[in-house]
């Protein structure tokens, strides 16, 4: 689950992590309430507008712009609240902006000069360990540091056991260049940041950038935050902060469906039941020419009524050609998986899709004898390689 920066960093604060402190508004007044609370509060003159998306690269999509003075403020925040902003990392069409922070001015004139780090914290699958990932070249180009200068990027892996260590701590704090005041705060900065990853239950801190003032404090400047959905029975003061209007609309209803659907940009509609299957059907049909247009696994109890709800997601994509349903009979029967198809496509009315039902397991004789007899323009097989080649005739 992801969350907003502003959700990210009231995390972090909550767990002594320095923040560069900010007001959530809707909209152009309220911007300038928050701008008046925050120069009360901090003393800041100047303030930062952000478009809060589910989305990096907000300040190369105009999504993030500095205002000297209030009647600046009021005008960013009216132009960049309603907008669609498009980054490297959104479709071509963007990501409606609902809602902006305003935040304190924090590369204020000082003793030395302000520096940004990127800082990040994720789990290295290849190790089972998680890892801080970290650089002296934070900003807004930190991908193209990772690409064309991948020696500025370190990692440091945490034992599990042991946790992180005061010695990697300060190891970071040295790569990073930092030495006096600087170094002791970034030591404590690191250790509250893995102790916020690892007590919030998330996948990915990534911090970017980590800021050096210029007198001498570190902070978060920008949180991009991502919460472990398994975990959230056990966190559900982050579960409440869930947006569902930056998540994929056909995804949210799948889910609420108790339906496990990801919305891929394919040709083909699956229904199946099992992971393992699903992603065997994906590679099927990519082997018959064809692009899966989702992930959907509809469990182990596909009756009439779950498999009405599955073709009513699938069909809710306009660019499915075909439907290809498989299903193996284990727990459930394959005659009454063939009689759900059956009930839901009369219940449903004319689909104008063809689609193809493999149903292989317990009663999988029965069930072709159903689909077959039922004078419905649905196709039955019985293998692999059968469903395909009707899968390709179909897409041809």
């Amino acid at each position: 689950m992801n969350l907003h920066e502003y959700q990210g960093k009231e995390i972090l604060a909550s767990f002594g992590v320095r923040i560069q402190r900010g007001v959530v508004a809707h909209n152009a007044k309220e911007a300038v309430d928050a701008a008046k609370q925050l120069t009360a509060e901090t003393g800041t003159g100047w303030h930062v507008i952000k478009a809060q998306v589910h989305a990096g690269g907000r300040g190369k999509g105009g999504g993030v712009k500095l205002a000297k003075n209030l009647k600046e403020v009021e005008e960013i925040a009216g132009n960049i609240i309603g907008m669609n902003l498009i980054t490297p990392q959104t479709s071509a069409e963007g990501k409606k902006v609902h809602q902006v922070l305003v935040a304190e001015d924090v590369y204020y004139p000082g003793d030395s000069e302000t520096s940004e780090f990127y800082m990040s914290v994720l789990l290295n699958r290849g190790t089972g360990r998680n890892m801080i990932m970290y650089s002296t070249e934070g900003g807004m180009d930190i991908e193209e540091v990772a690409e064309s200068t991948p020696h500025l990027i370190f990692t440091e892996e945490i034992d599990p056991a042991a946790g992180l260590l005061p010695f990697q701590a300060r190891k970071i704090a040295f790569n990073l260049g930092l030495s006096g005041t600087a170094f002791k705060e970034m030591t404590k900065f690191v250790a509250s940041l893995y102790k916020a990853y690892v007590e919030s239950d998330s996948s990915m801190f990534e911090i970017n950038p980590v800021l050096k003032t210029s007198d001498d404090k570190i902070m978060a400047v920008d949180a991009k935050v991502s919460i472990d959905d398994n975990a959230l029975y056990r966190r559900k003061q982050y579960a409440e902060m869930r947006d569902l209007r930056e998540e994929n609309a056909i995804e949210v209803e799948a889910g609420a469906l108790g339906l496990n659907y990801v919305d891929l940009d394919g040709n083909v509609g699956c229904m199946v039941n099992g992971a393992g299957l699903a992603m065997a059907t994906m590679d099927l049909i990519k082997m018959a020419g064809g692009e899966p247009a989702n992930f959907l696994d509809v469990g182990g109890t596909a009756d009439a009524k779950r498999v009405e709800e599955a073709f009513r997601i699938i069909l809710k994509d306009p660019e499915v050609k075909a439907i290809l349903i498989n299903i193996f009979g284990g727990i459930v029967r394959c005659d009454r998986v063939a009689q759900g198809i059956v009930d839901a496509y009369t219940n449903m009315g004319n689909i104008k899709v063809p689609i193809i039902v493999r149903l292989q397991g317990t009663n999988a004789e029965l069930a072709k004898e159903i689909i077959d007899n039922s004078g419905l323009d649905v196709q039955s097989a019985v293998q692999f390689q059968e469903a395909a080649d009707k899968v390709k005739a179909v897409l041809s």
